[in-house]
């Protein structure tokens, strides 16, 4: 448990301790802790907030980010480059990722360099066949992969966020003497952050109470959130981008995020609900991301409305959230940074699915800080998410964060 593990005093000035998370959040830590022989400066706690140092690196800073599969893994990375770039316009910043994998398109659209190897995950349960025999040599061909691309961007430091694909990489660091980071965003570590926290240099987590890393390797910081996130947009202007031919204003947007590969529970249970409450509800408005992997299911079964926005993924998220007035989402860890950093109501359905039970702590954790509500899957249907929906946005009961931005 990293229960004694210390704050940076910079990080969370004069605020209250919520745990690793808070709506106000702008600040990821860093502590870069290059090898003496780099002859490089520390750089500590970026921020938009901070003046830019034009001199604070003789030497262009580089970094290589390892993360992917999933949004949850992907963004904290691309939120710590985001930092870096404006802390330092001159960084050089390489992604690595699998070709085929989330990564391959999130994080070009970023801005970002990116490059990949092969990587693959281990099977479930551990103890099996394919774990003993085949993943070890699909091990040292990633390893292989991964050195190369090190050796070839020679990077000061590593920063891993997790997915399967971080492990070949920050792995091949430390093989390298490269200084490895690691940003851990959820309570509970997956097993590639919780080994490779062996050969790191720092350990950043998201909560107070995230359990089984190296005490005196951890620094509690909070999740980064994205950059874009963070800019003040305004309602009437995200509205304008998602229903453009609709008028002025009026009425609730309900935005559903299925994750980033899909939640096929609650596009099922959206399903049945959603054209009879645009039918009832005539200031209701739905921005729907099914999620990857469903989408083509979902565009063949919903029929289209004026107030009915279908995708399978969302990259102006910045947008999506300025004009929710209520989220419904699985409660992976930056799902839950975000949404109390931007300050809206949310329905939280924590999948079942994730190892080591992340979502639901999460989701309840949420509960606990900003009065989200929690729906298992076991109880999730159309009844109980409409009547859910219904409860927050037929009354004003918004975050006391969303009320002072409104009235910002």
């Amino acid at each position: 448990m990293a229960t004694s593990i210390s704050h940076s005093s910079s990080f969370f000035p004069k605020l209250p301790h919520l745990h690793g998370f808070h709506p106000s959040l702008t600040n990821f830590t860093l502590l870069t802790l290059f090898p003496k022989s780099r002859n490089l400066k520390l750089i500590h706690c970026l921020s938009l907030n901070q003046p830019i140092n034009q001199n604070a690196n003789a030497t262009n800073l580089r970094v290589v980010f390892a993360a992917g599969g999933t949004g949850g893994h992907i963004y904290p990375a691309v939120a710590i480059a985001d930092d870096l770039k404006t802390l330092d316009p001159n960084a050089q910043i390489l992604f690595v990722g699998t070709p085929t994998g989330m990564e391959s398109t999130a994080v070009p659209s970023a801005g970002y360099q990116f490059t990949t190897i092969s990587a693959h995950p281990l099977a479930r349960p551990l103890i099996s066949p394919q774990n003993l025999f085949i993943f070890p040599y699909l091990l040292v061909r990633s390893l292989i992969q991964s050195w190369r691309r090190l050796r070839d961007f020679n990077p000061q430091i590593v920063v891993g966020t997790g997915g399967y694909v971080s492990f070949p990489i920050c792995f091949a660091a430390v093989l390298r003497g490269i200084t490895l980071i690691i940003q851990e965003q959820n309570s509970v570590p997956g097993i590639a952050n919780l080994v490779l926290s062996l050969f790191a240099k720092k350990v950043f987590v998201a909560f107070n109470s995230t359990e089984n890393f190296p005490r005196h390797k951890c620094l509690v910081s909070g999740n980064p959130v994205r950059l874009s996130l963070r800019r003040n947009v305004s309602k009437a202007v995200a509205f304008k981008h998602f229903f453009p031919k609709v008028g002025e204003y009026e009425g609730k947007v309900v935005l559903v995020l299925g994750g980033s590969l899909g939640a096929n529970a609650i596009n099922i249970a959206l399903l049945n609900l959603y054209y009879q409450m645009l039918l009832e509800r005539k200031g209701l408005f739905i921005i729907w991301q099914t999620g990857v992997e469903s989408f083509d299911e979902m565009d063949s079964l919903v029929k289209n409305h004026p107030h009915l926005i279908l995708t399978p993924f969302l990259h102006s998220m910045d947008l999506a959230y300025a004009a929710a007035d209520l989220i419904v989402s699985r409660s992976g860890a930056m799902t839950c940074s975000e949404i109390l950093a931007i300050g809206r109501p949310a329905i939280l359905i924590p999948s079942p699915n994730v190892a080591e039970g992340h979502q639901m702590k999460n989701a309840f954790l949420m509960a606990d800080l900003a009065g989200s509500k929690v729906i298992t899957e076991d109880e999730l249907d159309s009844t109980t998410l409409r009547t859910a929906i219904e409860e927050i946005i037929g009354t004003e009961n918004l975050l006391p964060c969303d009320l002072n931005l409104r009235q910002s």
